[in-house]
């Protein structure tokens, strides 16, 4: 579905894409409120929404094209240029992606290659996949060439030393979420990778202050882990740990990752597996991909913990399903009640010495 008060934004969106042999426009609409009309008929499986319409705006809309059915959301519109607010604050809504919308005469080219790679990425994610209900998780594909995955975690016997949290497509909304669940009393230093580009980084950081209320930070070389404080990987950077002296700090690193991705949170979760051991806790929220699935497989084996959002409540589950479906996680659930897994434990053990 197209959604979008210009008339000739809209006939050339539909154009552009119905010129795609795997793509059809089932529906079209000027507003999110004729939008949200269109979807008492139609069901698509993703829609193409603007931000800046009358009558309702795409912001008001989104959560309820999310939950009549409106399939996965992304937002193209001309307000979300490089670190724009609107970008965060329509993925913080549940947003799968965003896409900058230029001018009517600008529509093809470059724009239209984008755009139509962003919809076969993200219609590519399966989406009616299992749901794995609140209980331990041991599933193994069956491939047998593939090496054994280290079993995952039961129950801790200790405390937590550190929790580190990856996201991707859908993350930003998963981790409002999570941390509008979790206690202040839970107050071991907390380490993020969501990906979004660099220029976004300074404002998502405020944003994630915000809706943590913890003081937060982008991580910068040297930088040390503060008890309740979270650091945020920069756009440019993956977090990396190392202790001098008996002080744990921030190691940024540069290479190429398997997954591609820049951040990624398979170095986040070795760092954490290497210095903390047991005392590590991931949490895998949604995200497009298998990024973190090889971090959580090295934190697994030095004996710390996995935990992943379940399907139902990811807006795409590829990269919690990756470490489900790899044996990794004890558990799937959705962002809150990981929160309250996470301060439970705690509450049970302690929060681990980590200094």
């Amino acid at each position: 579905m197209v959604v979008d008060d210009s008339i000739v934004a809209r006939a050339v969106l539909v154009r552009l894409l119905q010129n795609e042999p795997d793509i059809a426009v089932v529906a079209e609409a000027n507003s999110g409120r004729s939008a949200l009309a269109a979807l008492a008929v139609h069901r698509p499986d993703l829609t193409l929404l603007d931000l800046e319409m009358p009558d309702m705006g795409g912001l008001e809309a989104l959560p309820e094209i999310i939950e009549r059915g409106g399939g996965r959301v992304m937002v193209v519109s001309s307000a979300c240029g490089e670190g724009a607010s609107a970008s965060i604050h329509a993925l913080r809504l549940g947003a799968a992606d965003t896409l900058l919308k230029p001018g009517a005469g600008a529509l093809a080219g470059s724009f239209a290659r984008d755009l139509v790679e962003k919809i076969r990425r993200i219609a590519a994610e399966p989406s009616d996949l299992p749901k794995p209900g609140p209980r331990p998780l041991s599933i193994v594909p069956d491939e047998p060439a593939r090496p054994a995955a280290p079993r995952p975690a039961q129950p801790r016997a200790r405390g937590i030393d550190c929790v580190a949290i990856g996201a991707s497509t859908g993350g930003v909304h998963a981790l409002a979420a999570f941390f509008a669940a979790l206690p202040r009393s839970v107050a071991a230093p907390i380490l993020v990778t969501q990906h979004l580009p660099a220029p976004f980084m300074p404002y998502f950081v405020d944003q994630l202050q915000e809706m943590s209320g913890r003081p937060t930070k982008l991580a910068c070389d040297g930088m040390q882990l503060a008890s309740g404080g979270i650091i945020l990987a920069p756009g440019d950077a993956h977090i990396g740990l190392a202790r001098t002296r008996g002080i744990i700090h921030i190691k940024l690193e540069r290479r190429r990752m398997p997954s591609g991705c820049t951040p990624s949170v398979d170095p986040m979760l070795t760092g954490v597996a290497d210095v903390f051991g047991a005392g590590g806790l991931a949490v895998i929220l949604s995200g497009m991909g298998r990024d973190g699935v090889l971090g959580a497989a090295d934190l697994v084996a030095a004996g710390g913990e996995v935990l992943a959002q379940d399907a139902g409540s990811s807006v795409v589950w590829g990269m919690p399903g990756a470490v489900v479906t790899g044996g990794l996680a004890r558990i799937a659930l959705p962002p809150a009640a990981l929160a309250r897994e996470v301060a439970g434990r705690i509450e049970i053990q302690g929060a681990g010495a980590w200094i």
